[in-house]
């Protein structure tokens, strides 16, 4: 994993502070957890302020103006989970086998977070392999991450996952993605 000699457009340079290793760790455990539907350990970590965006019909639509597949804040983020938990959402019973890779994984630069502080922007590929009694389904895209150090652990601050058939029709989304 390499850090971007300069950093994307509209972003400061990469923090100090962030380990590329530790970072790409951080993130393998963020897609295990989901993958194993671990919800208390992945909801974990996320921070107060965090938004989780899976944006719809493009990679670049405006949210509050256009339909999005997931756009939640930290409560709805834990109002997901809370309906998952009970065991009673039909769209994964039973819960889906799942398996994401990760790959190109780039520090892209900073951005200001409300706090004060920098948070790091990080871009990486993935591909996600569902397996259902239904059949399998392959889902692949990019996601965007802004992470931040909060008590001195990395949390998720942002998370933005552009599907690649993002302007089709697709079949429901019953997991973390």
């Amino acid at each position: 994993m390499t850090a971007t000699t300069e950093p994307a457009p509209g972003l400061g340079p990469v923090p100090e502070g962030y380990d590329a290793r530790e970072v790409e760790q951080f993130l393998y455990r963020e897609a295990r957890l989901a993958d194993e539907n671990d919800y208390d350990g992945w909801e974990a970590l996320w921070t107060d302020d965090a938004l989780f965006w899976v944006p719809a019909g493009g990679p670049d639509i405006n949210p509050l103006d256009q339909v999005s597949i997931i756009y939640d804040n930290r409560n709805r983020i834990s109002t997901r989970l809370k309906q998952v938990r009970t065991g009673k959402r039909y769209a994964q019973a039973p819960p889906s086998n799942l398996r994401r890779l990760i790959s190109n994984v780039e520090l892209l630069g900073g951005r200001p977070n409300p706090t004060g502080g920098v948070d790091l922007e990080v871009g990486a590929n993935f591909l996600a392999f569902e397996s259902r009694q239904r059949g399998n389904h392959l889902w692949g895209g990019r996601t965007t991450y802004r992470l931040r150090r909060v008590d001195g652990e990395l949390r998720l601050a942002y998370k933005k996952v552009v599907l690649v058939d993002n302007d089709k029709a697709i079949p429901t989304l019953g997991f973390l993605i």
